[in-house]
């Protein structure tokens, strides 16, 4: 296989944790809760961002950080500022964003109609697998989510037929790939995970139909760019961090084993990404043996 790393999370097995909504009760100890879930290692377009307003209020702030890009005002690489351009030049990055977010949503709605409904009409239940961090810092629980199945279904059943519902969005395309150490599928799972994303990304499925499409990823560092921007072209002195606070996760090539600085990680493959938070790059070199990417 192409993949040259080898993972085996421990991960584990749970119905629900969190501080959420009260739901009911089965007896005096055994409350049910509601709680969000990130799903694990997928990236959607974004519906709402940041907090509840409309990416298509970001277009006219995309195209200008774009003029900002070709002025050389914005604090990115040349590389990166090449690859940004086209997309945020063309004024509805940000219609563009909220469109497939929209589409996303109606996807995963379809996947979960399709595959938890039983034959006889009721509600098949769900079966999730947590990463070893437990909650993002907002407080959703990060996990794989796919339908319940008896022993006896599973008997019969391949890899793909039991598929979680993140590798189906990602299969769809409407999902992008947004792999984070350490929080990774073990190996087997991930060749599955990337044999479907690079199919979606090269028969142009879902969201890579569009060219000029952002990641929800690049999204939301788009939008932090340009805040960021804005106070520089007004002659506010910001510190390195603050500069390029914007972009801080390394990028490594699952296929290579080669890691970038966060502002070359579109010199790997979307399918081929694993992305990396700064404190996690000494282990995750050692952990996974990776080795610095050429220079460009």
């Amino acid at each position: 296989m192409p993949i040259q790393i080898f993972w085996d999370p421990k991960g584990f097995e749970l119905d629900s944790l969190g501080r959420k909504k009260y739901l009911r009760a089965t007896d005096g100890d055994t409350p049910y809760v509601s709680i969000s879930i990130r799903m694990l290692s997928i990236d959607t377009p974004e519906v709402h961002y940041p907090g509840n307003q409309k990416p298509s209020r970001h277009d006219e702030k995309l195209a200008q950080l774009a003029e900002w890009i070709k002025q050389r005002k914005a604090p990115v690489s040349d590389g990166l500022a090449e690859y940004l351009y086209p997309k945020l030049v063309t004024g509805k990055a940000g219609t563009l964003q909220e469109e497939q977010g929209i589409k996303a949503t109606e996807k995963f709605r379809e996947l979960v109609r399709e595959k938890l409904t039983l034959p006889n009409g009721k509600k098949r239940r769900v079966f999730l697998r947590a990463a070893d961090q437990h909650f993002d810092q907002y407080g959703r629980l990060l996990a794989y989510m796919s339908p319940y199945y008896s022993k006896k279904e599973l008997a019969s059943m391949s890899s793909k037929d039991r598929a979680t519902f993140n590798l189906l969005m990602v299969e769809s395309g409407w999902g992008a790939p947004f792999l984070i150490y350490p929080s990774l599928p073990k190996y087997d799972d991930l060749v599955l995970f990337r044999e479907a994303a690079k199919d979606a990304y090269e028969n142009k499925k879902g969201a890579w139909a569009e060219p000029k499409m952002l990641t929800g990823y690049e999204f939301r560092m788009c939008v932090r760019l340009y805040e960021i921007t804005k106070k520089l072209v007004k002659g506010k002195r910001l510190s390195s961090r603050e500069k390029y606070g914007w972009i801080s996760r390394f990028c490594a090539d699952m296929t290579t084993k080669e890691i970038f600085p966060p502002q070359d990680y579109y010199r790997v493959l979307p399918y081929n990404r694993i992305f990396i938070w700064p404190q996690d790059v000494a282990e995750a070199v050692g952990k996974m043996n990776l080795v610095p990417g050429a220079v460009s």
